[in-house]
């Protein structure tokens, strides 16, 4: 019987070692690009394609593809805050909450992390960077709607530099606590613009460009390919603080913020505007990692919004093209899955049908910042 058991132990020790022998090491990234596409499912990106009529997009250059799973620690339905928080972080959270448990352990996003470890760091959002999904990089609150604090909160995360909006939360905050807005960036290293032009104008450096008072204006609104070009400059800016400062690489999210509102007012036109919008950063960043190695682009989204179904206007099919309709299942999110498109250095590493907590532990193995 003890020669059964051992004998027992000896073949599982040998199942684990050859399990583990064929699992493929993770390469080296110093670089992490992470676009999300806010409320953007499979079939917002089936409509990119149907209305290029079908030429390659984007989405179609991706070395691998996979799936995440995205309910909430308390809810099959998430929302924003929940979501991000475990796209940032690798933690399941309560909808509503920002960078802790349900229980309220704060809990460090990639971001966090990046810093600690020597990586430039930056945030792009066409929201206000407080919004729900960029404030998961770096607040703990229990409500997304604590503005004062999730304003605080990012003036001591050390993010090198914040495209976007969401002048006025600063404002609001740091004049309670007796401060000016400004000043207050400018004390601490930061080069704040107030217009678009100034923003561009910056190659290196820690840079504050939020160029609206609240959330930025839809895309027919804001300035032409701002998520394009705020990528570009972003990762120009980054590139060189890599250099000067001598930093392991950076970390840079970059959030479509408003296909997730089109899709809530089911207003197709606004979503394939805002889609065409994201795609073109996703393009930009591509393009980044196929001159610098060591750079991998991840493409996802916190959940899905609408409901989004493209169905065919007749039920014939031995008829010749008949058309298509966009319909909606509801104005709220939805629990399907979502995909994720990878792009660069370790995106075969990346597969299969995952948490979306699991992503993000993924990705700071990767960057070597998962302990």
């Amino acid at each position: 019987m003890k020669k059964l058991t051992l004998l027992t132990l000896l073949l599982a020790c040998v199942a684990i070692y050859s399990a583990e022998a064929k699992q493929p090491k993770a390469p080296k990234v110093n670089n992490i690009i992470y676009l999300i596409g806010d409320g953007m499912g499979l079939a917002h990106v089936s409509m990119l394609q149907m209305e290029g009529k079908y030429a390659p997009t984007a989405f179609d250059r991706a070395h691998n593809v996979a799936l995440t799973k995205t309910y909430s620690a308390n809810n099959r339905v998430t929302d924003s805050a929940a979501s991000g928080t475990a796209l940032a972080t690798g933690y399941k959270t309560n909808n509503s909450t920002l960078g802790q448990t349900p229980d309220g352990k704060p809990v460090e996003s990639i971001i966090a992390k990046a810093e600690k470890n020597n990586f430039a760091t930056g945030l792009i959002a066409t929201y206000a960077v407080q919004h729900a999904t960029p404030a998961a990089f770096y607040a703990h609150v229990k409500s997304r709607g604590d503005y004062d604090n999730i304003s605080r909160q990012f003036m001591d995360s050390g993010i090198d530099l914040a495209f976007g909006g969401g002048i006025k939360n600063f404002e609001k905050a740091l004049k309670k606590d007796g401060k000016d807005y400004m000043k207050e960036f400018s004390d601490r290293g930061y080069k704040v613009c107030k217009t678009w032009d100034e923003v561009m104008a910056q190659t290196s450096g820690q840079v504050i460009g939020l160029i609206h008072d609240d959330n930025m204006p839809a895309i027919e609104k804001r300035q032409p390919n701002f998520l394009a070009d705020a990528t570009e400059k972003a990762l120009e800016i980054l590139t060189n603080n890599v250099k000067k400062e001598k930093k392991e690489g950076f970390v840079l999210m970059v959030e479509g913020s408003q296909i997730d509102g089109r899709s809530h007012g089911r207003d197709v036109k606004g979503i394939l505007a805002e889609m065409r919008d994201f795609e073109k950063a996703i393009n930009v960043a591509m393009d980044y990692a196929d001159s610098h190695p060591g750079t991998l682009v991840v493409v996802a989204a916190d959940h899905e919004t609408g409901g989004l179904s493209i169905s065919s206007n007749k039920t014939d099919f031995t008829l010749p093209e008949s058309g298509i309709g966009y319909n909606f299942g509801t104005t709220s999110h939805t629990a399907v899955m979502i995909p994720v498109y990878l792009y660069g250095a370790g995106a075969n590493w990346i597969n299969g049908i995952m948490e979306n907590t699991d992503l993000s532990w993924k990705l700071q193995q990767l960057l070597r910042v998962d302990k």
